[in-house]
């Protein structure tokens, strides 16, 4: 493995990447950076963790440093938080250039970005639906000069599922240009990525980690079996074990409904763990603030949906722990990569805020920077706790990661010790978010929601009052179906033990003639 500089990379940037303890290229970054270097699309994939960020900043900037002018790159990505970590990226390693980077992601006031975006910066990092919005209502900025197109995470943002961006994505690619640079950079290889790469026109660059686990080595993965039932007692157990031994470890948590993790928040807190949650009911200020908490260490345990899931990178997380077996092997993969991650730099004595302040404002790395090579990884640990209906989930995930998960030792003894204050804990948790209007506030969210994509709340609910009818109506008249081809089958057999009760007495009376 060779050093950036014999990558193509410029003297500034090798600097700046010494000055942040990045003295080694990761694989991807070793394999790909060229390429982009070249001018060719790249497509690649690569474990969570392993430096894809800075696989595509780097050249971005480079080629940015020799012709800076307005909006010269956009990066695309599912989820707010990560736009945000992009950014902070690109700033911090583009800080001798004076990058301006402009962050359009939903939740935020879109006056203020209409006018970051007609002031024309040379990033835009983007979530698809927020930017489309702008797009469609706006036309202060212009984006036909854009080099760069990079979708990060590019699978989730490409599949069709329950949040499909493909109209967004239309609106957004009919308003860059065709002749430009298109990277795409994902930890999971989907179908959707496979035929991009196969039917490409202009040959891209393909790299894939050849490793033969989809997750890192340095990751220890186990799990618990457990009764559905008694699984919070699982979890309320895990967590004192892991912060009695580790009281300097974080961990977070990840649970598959925000209502879910709302109410497991709630319960840990009576257990007088430093509990925050994570979820997409909580207003974006209320999410960045969060997440901030946690990763200045104010909170040791964050709770999670899968909005956490993909991208974010927190030096201090040890151990993840999945309270839900994801349906999904992708889903596992992405959850466990937030420990056990690449190039992970230790700080000491500054909490987070300081050493932004100090990287972005006074360029004094030194002070709070233990140097490392961005080869040198952490390790972590992910326990996931699975019930009995989960079994066949943790052997597709076993499938795909090519690993098997190992059984973490827990007394079960200790566990029924707690049982009864932590399921009576959790009812009451339950209780108290009941009275605070919850499912209503989701409702709320969803006629918002509605109501952005240019719809009618109203007009919705009776369209699915209506379809819902005719589903059933379907099913009434599948039902009687049913029940008539049964009666006549019942009617045909009583036909048929009929004559033979007959035949068998015409046989009886002449036997007996």
């Amino acid at each position: 493995m060779g050093d950036f500089a014999s990558l193509g990379l410029s003297d500034w940037l090798v600097k700046q990447c010494k000055q942040l303890g990045i003295n080694k290229p990761t694989p991807v970054q070793e394999n790909c950076m060229p390429a982009i270097l070249e001018g060719r699309d790249c497509l690649g994939c690569a474990k969570t963790g392993s430096g894809k960020t800075a696989a595509f900043v780097l050249p971005v900037l480079q080629k940015l440093s020799e012709d800076p002018y307005g909006i010269f790159c956009l990066v695309l990505t599912p989820t707010r938080e990560l736009a945000y970590q992009i950014a902070e990226q690109f700033r911090i390693l583009g800080k001798p250039l004076g990058l301006r980077d402009c962050i359009v992601v939903g939740g935020m006031d879109m006056v203020s970005q209409a006018l970051e975006l007609s002031n024309q910066p040379h990033v835009v990092v983007a979530t698809p639906g927020r930017l489309a919005d702008h797009i469609r209502s706006s036309n202060t900025f212009s984006m036909s000069k854009i080099q760069f197109l990079i979708l990060d995470e590019a699978d989730r943002l490409l599949e069709q599922g329950c949040t499909d961006f493909t109209k967004d994505l239309e609106v957004i690619l009919g308003v860059i240009p065709a002749k430009r640079q298109t990277l795409l950079f994902s930890a999971t290889l989907t179908n959707t990525l496979q035929d991009l790469k196969n039917i490409a026109m202009n040959k891209p660059f393909f790299w894939e980690s050849k490793s033969e686990t989809r997750t890192v080595e340095e990751l220890d993965q186990r799990y618990i079996l457990t009764p559905e039932k008694v699984k919070d007692a699982y979890l309320v157990h895990l967590i004192q074990t892991i912060t009695d031994e580790h009281d300097d470890w974080s961990v977070i948590i990840f649970t598959n409904t925000c209502k879910s993790c709302q109410i497991l928040t709630m319960m840990l807190r009576e257990f007088n763990f430093p509990t925050i949650s994570l979820h997409s009911m909580m207003k974006q200020k209320q999410r960045f603030a969060s997440l901030a908490k946690f990763k200045a260490s104010v909170y040791k345990i964050l709770i999670a949906t899968d909005v956490a899931a993909r991208g974010l990178d927190i030096p201090t997380v040890q151990v993840v722990i999945n309270h839900n077996t994801p349906g999904l092997p992708k889903i596992y993969i992405h959850r466990v990569g937030r420990t056990a991650r690449a190039g992970s730099v230790n700080v000491c004595i500054y909490p987070t805020f300081v050493i932004i302040f100090l990287f972005c404002i006074l360029n004094e790395y030194s002070l709070c920077v233990t140097r490392l090579s961005s080869s040198a990884g952490r390790n972590g640990v992910s326990i996931t706790l699975v019930t009995q209906y989960d079994i066949h989930l943790v052997h597709s995930i076993e499938e795909q990661i090519q690993a098997k998960l190992k059984e973490y030792p827990v007394e079960e003894k200790e566990v029924l010790k707690i049982l009864t204050q932590v399921n009576v804990t959790r009812r009451e948790c339950e209780i108290k978010l009941e009275s605070t209007d919850f499912d209503e506030k989701k409702e709320i969210n969803k006629r918002k929601q509605l109501i952005l994509e240019g719809k009618d709340p109203d007009l919705e609910a009776k369209r699915k009052a209506e379809l819902e009818k005719i589903r059933s109506q379907k099913k009434k008249f599948k039902l009687k179906i049913q029940e008539s081809i049964e009666k006549e089958k019942h009617g045909q057999l009583k036909k048929k033990l009929r004559k033979r009760k007959q035949m068998k007495k015409k046989k009886a009376a002449e036997a007996t003639a």
